[in-house]
């Protein structure tokens, strides 16, 4: 879909090329009328006359050229005829055909862009220059791979005569390459778009430049480009492609795909072989072939015996990874809830104080992260994709100090009161909402992610890991395995352990219990903060974001049992991957219903959950 911007200055559509251009040649054509009026009519005449002659040498000479060119043309065309037994079966492109025989590259780049990259020769040529561009990328992959990303967010633009420009969603327009944004804004600017010849040399230009690639991960790509089009594709390209591979993965795609095409296009023995190669493979769409050739009536017997155990195998391991994801999925929630528990872990087990606001100091940290983010796009715009890296630690502070003041404010007073304590921290996480509201409005803001987590990696053809949900697991061990060595390992991890097992003993050896109290609740604070990061790079970032998990984060803490990590560990792995179970069968609604259930059967069999102390107060 195009978007028509106006002119931030003069209010006009930029898109007036067409219009200009049929005006200049109406313009041209009423002037050639009005010449041809004025000359006298002897010397039209004449002209008339010189050019008819003109034209008919030319046109002699050219009949005599062309006679000698048909001639060997006919005897070239001989030549090969004697040298091929049956013709093609299949028509090519020329864009295809450039995959298995070279052609020269394009030799007539634009003039305006002939010093630039190829993204801006791509954008000042013309539609044969551009295809022969497509067929024959004259950059690197990666410059073919954003030139994609740009057209497909419609953020690809040229003006001023084949000069490129960047259009954003915020319609910021910048300068290409060097991205400045500027406000002069040409009269002529105009989307780049692509037409299905040029997206067909895409296609096919993209999976060549991919195949010459050194990288097995971009010939990955190249492969699995060519089986999305697998109607189009040549043999004769993935044999001269899986003659040079070396790399057991991409070889065994393309046998993948050899096979595909034997499948749908080879005779009985050849299918038969092809589907014991295919009975090896996951993809979705090799087991729709499948399923659509034993729709067929007609099929032959034995093809049809070895279809269906190649089926029974596709679909088995299918199945596999597609409840490997789903576990993957319920570890990355449980990720996310035991960053959110962790904190409320300390603070409970340590104070006994309930709070209510624990959800929005994970909101804190997830503006937080905003905050970070637009002062990086604002102030350090070549640092922006590493704004994460800060975010962390400003996250765990902000709320870390917020934590302590409404633990010197709020919750000192009430030690000992724990129906006051939850009702003041609940009316404090309606004040943080509404600050929040006033100061960012109510509706969500965009956290971008960053570029090095974006993505994901392709475990196989039915099994895809995002980059960002393997981050937030791995955070979450770092993140675990830090905190227990601050409580096992170090002088402050002692005194609060001290101060939850005996507090009254506690003091009288010396320790501090209100100065161990106010920092334990600014350190499950910061916890929270840094769940709000995580979080922002998953899902959305609004006023009610610590209401989504406050809920499951007490029930982490209470099945884990009270003050216990490791509790919490194992609580938040049972509720976070059985919950992802439940809602593939059953449905989100009441997968929550039987899992709050299951949740009040084991409180009612085990109150201290599954890891519990003592006693609070040891006698």
């Amino acid at each position: 879909m195009q978007r028509h911007t106006l002119h931030p200055t003069t209010g006009a559509t930029p898109y007036r090329r067409a219009s200009i251009h049929n005006t200049s040649i109406n313009e041209k054509i009423s002037q050639s009328s009005v010449f041809t009026q004025w000359l006298p009519r002897q010397l039209l005449w004449l002209v008339i006359l010189s050019t008819v002659t003109v034209a008919h040498a030319h046109e002699s000479q050219t009949e005599h050229t062309h006679s000698s060119e048909m001639a060997n043309q006919a005897n070239t065309v001989a030549v090969t005829a004697s040298a091929l037994n049956t013709p093609s079966d299949t028509l090519r492109t020329q864009h295809e055909q450039s995959l298995i025989t070279p052609e020269s590259a394009p030799t007539s780049l634009p003039s305006t862009a002939a010093s630039g990259d190829a993204i801006e020769q791509f954008v000042a040529g013309d539609f044969g220059q551009r295809q022969a561009m497509l067929s024959h990328w004259p950059g690197s992959v990666e410059s073919l791979d954003n030139l994609v990303a740009f057209i497909e967010n419609d953020e690809l633009y040229q003006g001023n005569g084949g000069k490129t420009y960047l259009l954003n969603a915020d319609d910021q327009l910048f300068t290409y390459p060097d991205k400045k944004e500027t406000a002069d804004w040409p009269s002529d600017l105009a989307p780049i778009t692509l037409t299905n010849a040029l997206r067909s040399a895409l296609i096919f230009g993209r999976a060549k430049v991919k195949l010459e690639s050194d990288k097995p991960a971009q010939r990955l790509q190249a492969v699995a480009i060519l089986a999305d089009n697998i109607d189009q594709v040549d043999p004769a390209i993935i044999t001269a492609a899986a003659a040079t591979e070396d790399n057991a993965k991409v070889k065994k795609a393309l046998a993948a795909l050899q096979a595909r095409i034997d499948f749908k296009n080879g005779d009985l023995p050849m299918q038969i072989a092809a589907l014991s190669v295919l009975a090896d493979s996951d993809s979705p769409q090799v087991l729709v072939d499948m399923q659509s050739a034993l729709a067929n009536d007609n099929v032959n017997p034995t093809l049809e015996a070895a279809l269906i155990d190649a089926r029974d195998s596709v679909a088995r391991r299918i199945q596999i990874s597609t409840w490997t994801g789903h576990i993957f999925t319920g570890m990355s929630t449980a990720s996310i809830l035991l960053l959110a528990a962790l904190g409320l872990a300390i603070t409970f087990g340590l104070l006994g104080v309930i709070n209510m606001a624990h959800g929005e100091l994970i909101m804190i940290g997830a503006y937080t992260t905003y905050m970070v983010q637009n002062l990086f796009q604002a102030y350090m715009p070549d640092m922006a994709g590493w704004y994460l890296l800060a975010a962390i630690p400003a996250a765990f502070m902000v709320s870390a100090i917020i934590g302590m003041v409404i633990e010197r404010i709020v919750i000192r007073p009430l030690y000992g009161r724990e129906l006051e304590t939850l009702l003041a921290t609940f009316g404090v996480s309606l004040i943080l909402m509404q600050l929040v509201r006033m100061i960012f409005g109510a509706q969500n803001v965009e956290v971008s992610n960053v570029a090095w987590l974006s993505g994901a990696y392709q475990v196989s053809s039915s099994l895809v890991l995002p980059y960002n949900r393997i981050a937030i697991i791995v955070f979450t061990i770092i993140i675990v395995a830090l905190l227990v060595y601050l409580l096992n390992k170090t002088r402050f991890g002692l005194f609060i352990r001290a101060v939850t097992q005996n507090r009254q003993m506690a003091r009288a050896v010396g320790i501090r219990s209100a100065r161990i109290d106010m920092m334990a609740f600014g350190l499950g604070s910061g916890l929270a903060g840094m769940a709000g990061c995580a979080l922002a790079q998953v899902g959305n970032v609004g006023p009610d974001l610590g209401q989504t998990y406050i809920i499951d984060t007490f029930l982490v803490v209470v099945v884990g049992g009270v003050g216990q990590v490791w509790g919490a560990v194992l609580a938040a792995l049972g509720l976070g991957i059985s919950g992802t179970v439940l809602e593939i069968g059953i449905g989100a609604v009441l997968a929550k219903i039987v899992l709050l259930v299951l949740v009040i059967l084991f409180i009612q069999k085990r109150p201290q959950g599954l890891f519990a102390l003592k006693g609070r107060f040891v006698e």
